[in-house]
């Protein structure tokens, strides 16, 4: 489990491999000077809390570290479904990772 923490107050545990996609998305947003909101859920149990908004800017500070020491592989898939995410009205969401079932018979 890595950690994101959100202007040196907010620490929040994610798998490395939805860190990893994470920081994708919010690295590429923040580069373009692009603010936006970024929603996740916890297990109410773990963290006290069901649901968390924050709003990501360029000017507020963000770091992600990682528990493993190999950067996990990433789903181009996975990145565009959360960038497309990230570009709603809603704004950014962990979404499910896309499968990859191969191409289509007969393509």
């Amino acid at each position: 489990m890595g950690t994101l923490t959100y202007d040196s107050k907010l620490v929040v545990s994610f798998d490395d491999r939805v860190l990893a996609h994470l920081q994708t998305v919010i690295w590429a947003k923040l580069r373009r000077g692009e603010p936006f909101a970024f929603t996740w859920t916890e297990s109410a149990s773990t963290s006290g809390f069901g649901r968390t908004s924050v709003w990501l800017s360029p000017s507020i500070p963000v770091a992600f570290e990682y528990f493993g020491g190999r950067a996990p592989r990433l789903n181009p898939a996975w990145v565009q479904a959360m960038n497309r995410s990230a570009n709603s009205a809603g704004g950014l969401t962990v979404v499910p990772e896309p499968t990859d079932s191969g191409p289509e018979p007969g393509a």
